[in-house]
């Protein structure tokens, strides 16, 4: 089902008002992407990365700091994307960077979860 404008709208503007959502929004995308199991557990990791950039730093100035074009970059995240590990460890760099976060204990917690 194909998530309305509105509702995108209000995913973002939630995401720049609330720290916690914001960065939930982030380790979500993170451990579907990353840690999925099947083509739809990706979809929605790509989805939820997607929403984030576009709530916080925006694709061009992820590109300023990737040194990856802003093209590439969305393409990444598109339903179609298909990202390399290294373009996609570069990028979760920045954005836990820029969120305070540690990926290593995200990956270790949710695999003690798992």
């Amino acid at each position: 089902m194909p998530i309305t404008r509105s509702f995108r709208e209000t995913v973002i503007e939630k995401a720049k008002a609330d720290k916690e959502f914001r960065r939930l929004m982030l380790v979500n995308g993170f451990v579907y992407l990353m840690l999925g199991h099947n083509d739809e557990d990706v979809f929605i990791g790509r989805s939820g990365i997607r929403d984030y950039i576009n709530a916080t730093l925006g694709f061009q100035k992820l590109a300023e700091k990737t040194g990856l074009h802003a093209k590439s970059l969305m393409q990444m995240f598109s339903n179609k994307g298909n990202p390399s590990q290294h373009n996609l460890n570069l990028v979760f760099r920045i954005l836990f960077k820029q969120e305070k976060l540690n990926a290593e204990e995200i990956i270790h917690k949710t695999m003690a979860v798992a």
